[in-house]
């Protein structure tokens, strides 16, 4: 029989796996992406935004169960609210100089 704390894991480990992967995408857009892109857009450089997406990453790392432990519930998410204002700011500003539209908005001879 299931209990209520399996269940609670469960849901926990989903949240926690996401929230990492979250992590690891923003840090590894933020490698790929050119330094002069950041002091273009009038953001903070990308070695720091390399620093904190790397310890956003860490701290996601150690909320991944079994490792995750109660002194370390607040670092996973202020990890998550650093990825999320890369992805969410930065990042569509330095795609914007990089070149790296999707596409679903542009025509033949540029943004419609």
């Amino acid at each position: 029989m299931v209990s209520v704390h399996d269940i609670q894991f469960l849901i926990l480990m989903a949240l926690a796996v996401l929230a990492f992967g979250l992590e690891v995408f923003a840090l590894v857009d933020c490698v790929r992406t050119r330094a002069d892109a950041f002091t273009a857009t009038g953001k903070q450089t990308k070695n720091r935004w390399l620093i904190i997406l790397g310890l956003a990453a860490a701290f996601g790392f150690l909320a991944l169960p079994p490792t995750g432990m109660p002194v370390y519930q607040l670092l996973p998410l202020i990890g998550v609210v650093a990825a999320c204002i890369y992805l969410a700011d930065v990042r569509p500003a330095v795609r914007q100089i990089r070149g790296g539209g999707s596409g679903r908005n542009s025509g033949p001879y540029g943004p419609w």
